[in-house]
């Protein structure tokens, strides 16, 4: 009998954000310039602070540190919180590899094998994949373009819960979407939560980028669910360290604090460099990340004018994070950003999409949309949008003529 693998190795999703790589590659090889709207890798520089923490690590050798994380990143964390208004105590918080092992911790401490959690879709991707690992399935509940990808009403959300459903997984703002939940929106699924005694999960790892306004509201501010809810946090997007691999867990509730140690002390230990460097992310000034997010509302805003002119995309001008999904006119997304990759150019230049059904976990859904990642400079992103305007009207799946 031949070897075989896991069924969990079967079921691990393809991500949309990276599967067009080897179509990008072969671009680039070609002499095209490729825009990258695929991923939410920031180009703005990490803040002085930052880089000027790198130089200083001085040890002879970068040694395992403790499992729950440096001492003085831990505590940089916890007077972050602090400064927001949320109290949480040194062994509330829990340093991880990124915001992504802060999810799989988190999924593998509070739900079993065939258990349950509800996402609002289209969420991030990734969320299939790590719940894959642990072989939980994702319970998805659809939002809309035309809403606003605004959550559904309360009997909506409930008709999902089941006897294995064990929590829901809350991004504001979102990715991939950059919609911000209201506080109408936020107590309702509270309400949820305390209702079926559900954890809630909030990924808020986009907490500071709002526009037009908007106000991010933290989970953690619910009253009464102390005990269910869960923070997941990360460095990467907020100071530009995607690469190091910085993130955090917060909560409240000592047993499953307990036991997401046990899965650390495992792993041995969460990246030191990245945690030497990251240490001094609380003292980073304020004007630092009031530049970026007037940065990143002028890419939007570009962006958002770009698609809405052209004919037949249907997108809602988010007010959070660095994202938006478009409704495209044409058959496929998958097969239009592949198209754009392999057959398409202006000026020797050519844009990367994140199709989005991945970002769906139910069957067939956002077969025409595509996530757009707005962290490129404004000069680049009027160019990529050229070429996404040309493209529509050249591609043969276009479904809609301007």
């Amino acid at each position: 009998m031949a070897v075989r693998l896991a069924r969990r190795a079967a079921e691990q999703p393809a991500s949309p954000i990276r599967r067009l790589a080897p179509f990008a590659a072969e671009a680039r090889r070609s002499g095209r310039h490729v825009f990258q709207l695929n991923i939410g890798q920031p180009d703005i520089p990490a803040p002085r602070e930052v880089l000027e923490r790198l130089q200083t690590f001085d040890q002879p050798n970068v040694a395992y540190g403790p499992s729950e994380g440096l001492p003085e990143f831990i505590e940089a964390v916890r007077e972050y919180y602090d400064s927001l208004g949320l109290t949480y105590r040194t062994e509330e918080l829990f340093a991880t590899t990124g915001g992504s092992e802060a999810l799989l911790f988190t999924l593998a401490a509070i739900a079993d094998h065939g258990d349950d959690v509800l996402v609002f879709e289209p969420f991030y991707t990734n969320y299939s994949g790590f719940a894959a690992m642990v072989g939980v399935r994702t319970r998805p509940i659809t939002t809309y373009a035309e809403d606003g990808y605004h959550l559904p009403d309360v009997g909506t959300i409930e008709r999902q819960i089941g006897p294995k459903t064990r929590a829901i997984l809350l991004c504001s703002p979102n990715n991939p979407t950059g919609t911000v939940y209201g506080d109408e929106e936020l107590e309702a699924v509270g309400d949820v939560c305390r209702r079926h005694q559900l954890y809630l999960v909030a990924d808020e790892v986009y907490r500071e980028f709002t526009y037009d306004g908007a106000k991010h509201r933290s989970a953690a501010t619910l009253e009464g669910l102390d005990r269910q809810i869960v923070l997941t946090d990360s460095l990467s997007k907020r100071v530009s360290l995607c690469g190091a691999r910085v993130g955090w867990i917060a909560s409240k509730n000592a047993e499953f604090m307990d036991a997401v140690l046990r899965f650390g002390q495992a792993r041995l230990c969460p990246p030191t460099l990245g945690q030497h460097v990251g240490a001094v992310f609380n003292r980073i000034g304020g004007d630092y990340m009031a530049s970026v997010v007037t940065e990143y509302e002028r890419r939007r805003n570009l962006v958002f004018e770009a698609l809405d002119a052209m004919p037949g995309v249907l997108v809602r001008r988010p007010q959070g994070a660095f994202y938006m999904c478009a409704k495209l006119p044409v058959d496929d997304a998958q097969k239009f950003a592949e198209f754009l990759l392999r057959d398409f150019e202006v000026d020797n230049e050519t844009v990367m999409l994140a199709p989005a059904d991945g970002f769906y976990a139910t069957p067939g859904a956002g077969v025409d949309e595509a996530r757009i990642a707005y962290v490129l400079n404004t000069d680049e992103l009027a160019r990529a949008m050229n070429v996404i305007r040309a493209a529509l009207e050249a591609y043969p799946g276009t479904t809609r003529s301007g």
